[in-house]
């Protein structure tokens, strides 16, 4: 039975990682497409510093916006599992 639980652990530790990995491509996916589509006006061989400035302070903010998010919605989950703890441990 001990085997078969730690099976279980591995692979959950593997699918939440390859959830993980999605996100991560996700978000830099629709990082580029939105930064790009702001900052850059008519492309070309090289960015210049104006569109340089931009493509960092618009993946600057997208990524700590991203984490704020993150971590907010973590600690709401944390929440609500501690809550459904307390009430499942609660005598009637």
């Amino acid at each position: 039975m001990q085997a078969s639980n730690m099976d279980k652990e591995e692979l959950m530790s593997q699918v939440k990682q390859q959830i993980a990995l999605a996100n991560a491509q996700e978000m830099l996916s629709k990082i580029t497409k939105k930064c790009f589509k702001k900052c850059i006006q008519r492309p070309g061989k090289a960015l210049d510093t104006s569109e340089q400035r931009c493509i960092s302070q618009c993946m600057d903010r997208y990524m700590d916006t991203w984490n704020l998010v993150s971590r907010t919605y973590g600690n709401r989950l944390q929440r609500e599992q501690h809550g459904n703890l307390e009430a499942v441990d609660m005598p009637n």
